[in-house]
């Protein structure tokens, strides 16, 4: 993965860009179909992203590159 201080970094581009568009972490999530808690979580370094709901998040929110399968956003959707 990535050295902390480019993770660090954008994570922060990340969370600019939400404060950019206007855009809160709830309504991003809302917007995604994710847990709030779990992009609050990948946001402030928490969580890094590497599997599950929390890969899609930072996958969308460009923290890291990615490829987000859909069969696993159909099968969060159902839940």
């Amino acid at each position: 993965m990535h050295n902390a201080s480019t993770y660090d970094q954008a994570r922060h581009q990340a969370r600019n860009e939400l404060d950019r568009r206007g855009q809160s972490v709830q309504e991003f999530a809302k917007q995604h179909l994710l847990n709030p808690s779990t992009v609050y979580a990948v946001l402030n370094g928490q969580s890094q992203g590497r599997r599950g709901e929390a890969h899609r998040a930072a996958v969308l929110l460009g923290i890291k590159d990615g490829v987000i399968d859909q069969t696993s956003l159909i099968s969060s959707t159902n839940q």
